[in-house]
C-alpha cells in the first residue's frame, strides 16, 4: 500500500506493528490518519485477520468516522474490524456473556434519567430528604465509584461522612434493583465486563486470542476502568498501540487520568515511543506560542510542535478596559475579518466558562452578526436563567400563569402535574389567575414564598433581589448540593445574571423590576439566528477540543478566570488549566487573538484581575500588542464614581433625571429613593445619589 503521503514519523507509527507502541501525537499532527492507515496496513501488508483487530475511541462520532475511513481504504473487509467506543465494546462483551455475568438475554441498559428516577425512588422509600442529600450528587458519587471499579463493598472502605453512609446504602439497594430488573446502567458497561474478565481466566484468554492487535485513541482521556480493561486484554500479545497527547489531557473532572499515558512505558517495559510533532494546522508563530505556554508544566513528556506552514502573522493581544470593551473589540475585529471575505464559520470565540458568553452574545446581536453557542444554550435560553427570569416575572406580575407553571415546582417541592392541572381547572372555572386560585397545601407555601419575595423587592436593589430569590427559592442550595461540573456551570451562570442587574443599576440608577424585565426581553430574543449554519462559533475551550478554525479569539485571559480561580491553589489543577490554554491556542490555523480586560464585572461583582500568567509565558516577540488598548486600560472605571454618597434627600424634594425629567421624592429607604415622575413614566425607584439625578 502507498505510504508516500506520510511523513517519516507517521510512517514509522504505521509500520511498527508488533509490541507495545506509544504514539505521542501533538495537536494537528494527523493522528487519525495514522490510526486508520495503521489498521489498513495490518490487514493489507501483514495479512492480519480483520476480526483480530480492536480499535477503541471515545465518541460514537469518532468511531463512525474511523470505520468509514477504513472501509474506504479496504472495502467491505473493513466491516469485520471491531471499531467502537469503550462503552459499545463493553456492551458487546455483555451480550456475548450475559449468563456468566448473571443477566438474562433480554437485559436492558438504563439511561441517566432512569438512573436518577431509581435513586429518587430509593430515597423516598427510606425517607431520605432530597433537600439535605441531593440525588444528583448521589448519582455522581455512585458513577464515580463504578469508574474507579469500587462495588458497594469496596466503596464502604472509603466511607467517612454521613453523606458517604447514605451513598453506600443507596448504592447497595440501587445495584440490587438493577439486578432484579435485569438491567445495567451506563457505567456498568465498563465495570461489569471488567469484573467478568478478572474472575474468568478462560473468558479473558478467549478475548485476548480474538483481539491480538489493539489500538486506543485519546489514551490520555482513559479512566481507571478503561485503563484496566485495555491492560487486561493486551497482556497476552502486547500488540498494543495507544495514541494521545498528554498536553491535551483536560478531563480530570470526568475521572480521566492523564498519568495513564505518562506511565505507558512503565506498564510495558519494551515499549517504543514515537513523537508526532509536525503540525499540519497552524502557523509557526501560533505553535511557538503554544510551546512557550505548555513547557511550564512539569508533569509531561517533552515534545515541540513545528510546521512547514510558514511564520504567519503575529498574535494580536488586546487588553480592554472592561468586559463590554472586550466584547466590542472582538466584534469589531470579526467585522474586519468578514469584510476581508473570511467566512463566519471559520471564526471562533473561546472562553473558560459558559457565563462569559453573555457579553459576546449581546455585542454580536446588536451588530446583527449571526452566531451559535456550541456545547451549551444561549445565555438567556439556559434553563436556570429562564427559571430565574420566571421568578422575577412572577414577582412583578402574579397573573403570569406561564411563569408560575415553570417554577411552582422548581426546585422540586412535591407539587406534581396533577396538582398543577387542578389549579388550572380552578382558575379557569373562577376566571382568575392560577396564583389567585391557590388556597391550600404546598401550593400555598409557594404562594407565600412569592409574596415574601415581592415584599423584599420594594426596599432592595435588583441585585439584592436576585440574591434573595436564589437563596429563598432553594435554587442555589440545590445546585451547590449536586457537586457536579454541570451544576457548577449553572451556578456560575446564575451568579453572572447579577452582572446584568448590577450594570443596569449602575448605568441607569434604576431599581425598577419592570424596566429591567423590559430591557432583557429586548436582548434575549435570538430566534432569528437559531437556524443559521454559516455563523460565528462561541464555545468553551473544553467544547473546542478536536476542532480547528482559521481565526480564534480567546477571551478573559485573566488570573482567576483563565486560569480558573478554583485551580490557583492546586498545582495539578493549574497544570490542567495550562493544558486547556494549550488546547485553545492550537485550535487556530491562521490568526490568533488573545483578549482580556483590566476591569470586569463578573458574577455581579467588580473585579480587577491581572493578566493571565499564560499570556506572560508567551515570548513577547510573537505578540502584536495593542498600544492604544494598553494606555486606555490604565483608566480604571470605578462604579462608585456613579454614586455621590454625601447627597442628602428629604420627602418632597424635587429632582431632575436625565431621562424621566423632573420628579418629586415620595419615599426614602436606606439606599433607594422612590420618585414620582410625570406621565408616561410614573413612579420609579432610583439609587440614592446616582449621577442620573440632580436636586433642583
Amino acid at each position: 500500500m502507498d505510504l508516500s503521503t506520510l511523513n517519516d514519523m507517521q510512517k514509522e507509527a504505521v509500520t511498527t506493528t508488533e509490541g507495545p507502541l506509544l504514539v505521542l501525537a501533538g495537536a494537528g499532527s494527523g493522528k487519525t490518519r495514522v490510526l486508520t492507515t495503521r489498521v489498513a496496513y495490518l490487514i493489507e501488508h501483514n495479512g492480519i485477520n480483520p476480526k483480530n483487530i480492536l480499535a477503541i475511541t471515545f465518541t460514537n462520532k469518532a468511531a463512525k468516522e474511523m470505520k468509514e475511513r477504513v472501509i474506504k481504504m479496504l472495502g467491505p473487509v473493513g466491516y469485520d474490524i471491531q471499531i467502537s467506543t469503550f462503552h459499545s465494546f463493553g456492551l458487546l462483551i455483555t451480550k456475548e456473556n450475559y449468563e456468566a455475568m448473571g443477566y438474562n438475554k433480554n437485559f436492558t441498559i438504563i439511561d441517566s434519567d432512569d438512573a436518577l428516577s431509581l435513586i429518587k425512588k430509593i430515597m423516598r422509600e427510606h425517607d431520605i430528604d432530597p433537600k439535605q442529600y441531593n440525588y444528583k450528587a448521589i448519582r455522581n458519587q455512585i458513577s464515580g465509584a463504578k469508574n474507579e471499579l469500587f462495588n458497594p463493598e469496596e466503596y464502604s472502605r472509603f466511607v467517612n461522612t454521613d453523606f458517604d453512609e447514605k451513598v453506600l446504602m443507596i448504592y447497595r439497594i440501587y445495584q440490587q434493583r438493577l439486578r432484579a430488573n435485569n438491567s445495567l446502567d451506563f457505567d456498568d458497561l465498563l465495570m461489569q465486563p471488567l469484573m467478568l474478565l478478572r474472575k474468568n481466566p478462560d473468558v479473558l484468554k478467549a478475548y485476548q486470542e480474538r483481539f491480538q492487535y489493539i489500538l486506543v485513541d485519546e489514551y490520555q482521556d482513559t479512566n481507571q476502568a478503561q485503563y484496566q480493561m485495555i491492560k487486561l486484554l493486551s497482556a497476552r500479545y502486547k500488540n498494543i498501540c495507544v495514541v494521545g497527547d498528554n498536553d491535551q489531557a483536560i478531563y480530570s473532572w470526568r475521572q480521566a487520568d492523564y498519568r495513564n499515558i505518562l506511565n505507558f512505558e512503565k506498564d510495558y517495559k519494551d515499549a517504543k515511543t514515537i513523537m508526532l510533532e509536525e503540525n499540519y494546522r497552524s502557523t509557526s508563530t501560533i505553535l511557538d506560542a503554544a510551546n512557550d505556554v505548555i513547557k511550564h508544566n512539569k508533569d509531561r513528556k517533552d515534545k515541540n510542535l513545528w510546521t512547514d506552514h510558514g511564520e504567519g502573522n503575529k498574535i494580536k493581544y488586546h487588553r480592554a478596559m472592561d468586559e463590554k470593551d472586550e466584547a466590542w473589540y472582538v466584534t469589531n475585529e470579526i467585522k474586519k475579518l468578514l469584510k476581508d471575505n473570511v467566512t463566519p464559520d471559520s471564526i471562533a470565540v473561546l472562553y473558560r466558562t459558559n457565563a462569559q458568553s453573555r457579553n459576546m452574545e449581546e455585542a454580536l446581536l446588536s451588530t446583527n452578526i449571526p452566531y451559535k453557542v456550541v456545547g451549551s444554550f444561549y445565555f438567556y435560553n439556559r434553563s436556570e436563567i429562564k427559571d430565574l427570569i420566571s421568578y422575577l416575572k412572577l414577582i412583578y406580575n402574579n397573573q403570569d400563569d406561564m411563569s408560575l407553571i415553570r417554577v411552582i415546582n422548581t426546585p422540586k417541592r412535591g407539587i406534581g402535574t396533577r396538582s398543577i392541572a387542578n389549579l388550572q381547572d380552578i382558575a379557569a372555572q373562577n376566571k382568575t389567575s392560577m396564583f389567585e386560585a391557590i388556597s391550600s397545601g404546598k401550593e400555598l407555601e409557594f404562594k407565600e414564598l412569592i409574596k415574601r419575595l415581592e415584599a423584599y423587592r420594594d426596599n432592595h436593589s435588583l441585585t439584592e433581589l436576585v440574591d434573595y430569590v436564589l437563596e429563598e427559592t432553594g435554587i442555589k442550595r440545590e445546585l451547590e448540593a449536586e457537586k457536579s461540573i454541570e451544576s457548577d456551570a449553572r451556578l456560575e451562570n446564575l451568579e453572572e445574571f447579577k452582572s446584568i442587574t448590577k450594570s443596569f443599576e449602575d448605568e441607569n440608577g434604576l431599581v425598577s423590576l419592570e424596566d429591567f424585565l423590559e430591557q432583557i426581553s429586548l436582548v434575549s430574543d435570538i430566534e432569528e439566528h437559531k437556524n443559521e449554519t454559516n455563523v460565528i462559533t462561541l464555545m468553551t475551550v473544553h467544547s473546542a477540543k478536536g476542532l480547528e478554525f482559521d481565526y480564534v479569539f480567546i477571551i478573559g485571559l485573566e488570573e482567576g478566570i483563565f486560569p480558573h480561580k478554583n485551580s490557583m491553589e492546586d498545582n495539578q489543577q493549574l497544570e490542567e488549566e495550562r493544558r486547556l490554554c494549550y488546547v485553545a491556542i492550537t485550535r487556530a490555523k491562521l490568526g490568533l487573538y488573545l483578549v482580556n480586560a483590566h476591569h470586569r464585572m463578573l458574577y455581579g461583582m467588580d473585579q480587577m484581575n491581572g493578566e493571565s500568567r499564560f499570556v506572560k509565558e508567551i515570548n513577547p516577540k510573537y505578540l502584536d500588542k495593542d498600544k492604544d488598548a494598553l494606555s486606555k486600560s490604565d483608566v480604571i472605571i470605578d462604579m462608585k464614581d456613579n454614586i455621590d454618597e454625601s447627597a442628602e434627600y428629604k420627602l418632597g424634594d424635587k429632582v431632575d433625571h436625565v431621562i424621566f425629567g423632573r420628579g418629586i421624592i415620595v419615599g426614602i429607604d436606606d439606599s433607594i429613593l422612590t420618585i414620582a415622575f410625570p406621565h408616561p413614566y410614573g413612579i420609579k425607584k432610583i439609587i440614592k445619589g446616582h449621577k442620573s439625578i440632580k436636586k433642583v
